[in-house]
C-alpha cells in the first residue's frame, strides 16, 4: 500500500518537535511527507521545505493556503500533522478537518479551554480522524501496564504517583533567544499554563491511560520560581479521582539534574507498578509479599499489548523515536480503515482525551489562583 500523504502545519527550521514527527512518521514507512506550511513567513516556510527537499509549490505561506488547495488537488494531502506552539492548534485544525483531511496534533490540543471545545465540535462533525500525540502511551511497557491494571494485577487501585521534572528552564532561557523557550513562557502563545500545559499533561495523560481512572477534583499549587517569568515553571498537584483512588502530581522545568523524569508509580490492593521514561525498556511489578519481578520489553512475560508495541528482540533499546512511531503506525492504520468507513478499535489519543488535558490544565489554573483550593475538574 502507497504511504499516506502527509503535510506539516509548523516544525519548521530549527523546530525539536517537527524533526521528531517526521522521524516518527517515516519508521515504518506508512507516510510521505509531500507538503507543508512550516512557519509563520512566507519566506522561512519554503526555505525549510527546500531544505527537506518539498517541492517549491507544495511550500505554503500559511496553513489556510495549503489547506484550500491541497484540499482541490487529485494527489492532495490525506493526512496533516500540527506541530505549531500552542495557540495555532485550534485554527490550523479546523481549517483541514472541515475538507476532510485527517489530522495528527501535538498536545495540548488547544492554547484555551473555549478552543478545545470547538475544536471537538469540529472533528466530530468531519468525516476526518483526529489523533493527539501523546506519544509516550505508544511505549510496549507503559501498553503491558495498562493491561495488566485492566485484567486485575494490582486489585482496586489506591495510589497514582506521576512526575515529569526537567531542568531546561531553571534559567531565564526565553530572554535569551532561545525560540523553544520563548513561546513556552508567553501567555499568548502557550495558554495559562507553563509547565502544567508543556510536561504535566504528559503526566496526566499517562496516569489515566495506565490506570483507566477519571478524576474527579484536583488541588494544584503552581508557582513561577524564575523571576519575571509569566507562566508556571514548577507544578505539585492532588489528584482524587473517581472510585476513591487518590494520587500525587509533579512537573517541573527548574529542577537541577532532571532532564526528562516522566515517571509512573501505581499502587492497588494486590501489588505495585513502576516505569520511568528514561529507562523505558523495563517496567517493575510488585505482588504484594513477593519479590519485585523486572519485565522487559518483548522479553519473557511480555505481553500481547506490549509485544505489538515492539519492533525488535529484547535487550536491544527501544525508546522516544520508536513509540512516538507507534503512534504514527496506529494513525496509519486508523486513518486507512476510515477509507471503507471500518475504523477499528484503538488506543490512540483522540480530541476528547485532548479535551481533557485541557480541562485539567484549566482547573490547576484556577485551583492554584485560588490558594490551591480543590475544584471538581
Amino acid at each position: 500500500m502507497k504511504p499516506i500523504r502527509l503535510g506539516m502545519v509548523g516544525g519548521g527550521n530549527d523546530a525539536f518537535i517537527g524533526g521528531v514527527h517526521r522521524i516518527a512518521s517515516r519508521i515504518d514507512g506508512s507516510f510521505e511527507l509531500v507538503a507543508g506550511a512550516l512557519s509563520s513567513t512566507e519566506e522561512k516556510s519554503k526555505a525549510s521545505g527546500e531544505a527537506l527537499g518539498l517541492a517549491p509549490d507544495r511550500c505554503y505561506g500559511s496553513f489556510t493556503e495549503m489547506a484550500k488547495r491541497e484540499a482541490r488537488l487529485k494527489d492532495g494531502i490525506e493526512a496533516v500533522a500540527i506541530v505549531t506552539p500552542n495557540h495555532v492548534h485550534f485554527p490550523a485544525a479546523r481549517e483541514f478537518l472541515k475538507r476532510g483531511i485527517h489530522v495528527i496534533c501535538d498536545k495540548p490540543l488547544t492554547s484555551t479551554l473555549a478552543d478545545a471545545k470547538k475544536l471537538v465540535a469540529a472533528a466530530e462533525k468531519s468525516d476526518a480522524q483526529f489523533i493527539l500525540t501523546h506519544n509516550y502511551t505508544g511505549y510496549p511497557m507503559v501498553r503491558q501496564a495498562r493491561a495488566m491494571v485492566a485484567e486485575g494485577a494490582l486489585g482496586k487501585i489506591r495510589v497514582v504517583q506521576a512526575e515529569y521534572p526537567q531542568d531546561w528552564l531553571t534559567t531565564p532561557m526565553e530572554g535569551e533567544g532561545l525560540k523553544q523557550a520563548e513561546w513556552r513562557t508567553d501567555p499568548a502563545r502557550s495558554g495559562a499554563g507553563g509547565c502544567v500545559g508543556d510536561i504535566g499533561t504528559h503526566a496526566y495523560n499517562l496516569a489515566g491511560f495506565v490506570t483507566g481512572l477519571t478524576l474527579e477534583s484536583l488541588a494544584a499549587d503552581l508557582t513561577s520560581f524564575v523571576e519575571g517569568r509569566q507562566l508556571d515553571d514548577n507544578v505539585h498537584v492532588m489528584l482524587r479521582y473517581a472510585g476513591g483512588a487518590k494520587g500525587m502530581l509533579w512537573s517541573s522545568q527548574v529542577a537541577p539534574g532532571n532532564e526528562n523524569g516522566l515517571k509512573l508509580r501505581v499502587y492497588g490492593e494486590k501489588g505495585g507498578l513502576e516505569w520511568s521514561q528514561e529507562d523505558p525498556n523495563y517496567l517493575w511489578y510488585t505482588p504484594f509479599g513477593e519479590p519485585k519481578q523486572l519485565l522487559t520489553r518483548n522479553g519473557a512475560g511480555a505481553n500481547a499489548g506490549n509485544q505489538a508495541a515492539s519492533r525488535i528482540p529484547p535487550g536491544h533499546p527501544e525508546g522516544y523515536l520508536e513509540g512516538f512511531a507507534n503512534i504514527y503506525n496506529e494513525a496509519a492504520d486508523v486513518i486507512t480503515a476510515a477509507r471503507t468507513g471500518a475504523v477499528p478499535e484503538h488506543l490512540l489519543p483522540t480530541v476528547h482525551d485532548g479535551l481533557d488535558g485541557v480541562t485539567f490544565i484549566d482547573a490547576c489554573v484556577r485551583s492554584s489562583a485560588r490558594n490551591a483550593a480543590w475544584v471538581k475538574v
